[in-house]
């Protein structure tokens, strides 16, 4: 049986003891937030117990290290609907301790692909195409740092008005301790 087997029957019981009751919501968030997050599995919980969410409460945007790094990429067009289209009226850039993506070596990831099964010609085309490939998987040096580095990307993007707050903040994911880092228009 696979992850998606096992997945798929809970689900069928999930449904069929109508369990999703309690999680019905409206499309527009009712706190009018929309975060910007870890993918951190630490965080599935922990974080909507540590800010007081619930579902139908934010547009949550999950991405490795919660790190914007391209100002018209999928992350910031996700921001702009939450934004203009969903109502959201705020932003949080939320990042966390230990992250997996403090120090990452795009080295050892690209290892590690080649090691799966990657041709590593395919790794030399696409940095010959202009993909700098080391830079598109590096991670950070110091968090609070690239937590104010995202939130400026948000700040200084022409299509957000000036009268967006955009913060920035760092969460712990043993305590849910939270930490401003940079709070603002």
């Amino acid at each position: 049986m696979t992850k998606l087997d096992e997945i798929l029957a809970f689900n069928e019981n999930f449904v069929e003891n109508k369990e999703y009751i309690p999680y019905v919501s409206d499309v527009i968030p009712n706190r009018k937030i929309a975060i910007v997050t870890c993918m951190d599995a630490r965080l599935i919980e922990l974080l909507h117990k540590a800010i007081n969410i619930k579902n139908g409460d934010a547009k949550i945007i999950k991405t490795a290290g919660a790190q914007i790094n391209n100002p018209y990429g999928s992350i910031i067009r996700s921001l702009l609907v939450a934004v203009y289209g969903m109502k959201a009226e705020e932003i949080l850039v939320i990042g966390h301790r230990k992250c997996g993506m403090n120090s990452m070596d795009p080295d050892k990831l690209i290892s590690t692909m080649v090691e799966r099964g990657i041709d590593p010609n395919t790794i030399t085309e696409l940095e010959e195409s202009g993909l700098d490939i080391h830079d598109w998987l590096k991670g950070f040096e110091n968090l609070e740092d690239e937590v104010t580095r995202s939130v400026e990307v948000v700040r200084s993007h022409p299509l957000f008005a000036s009268d967006i707050p955009v913060h920035g903040l760092v969460i712990d994911p043993t305590t849910g301790k939270l930490d401003v880092v940079t709070s603002g228009y």
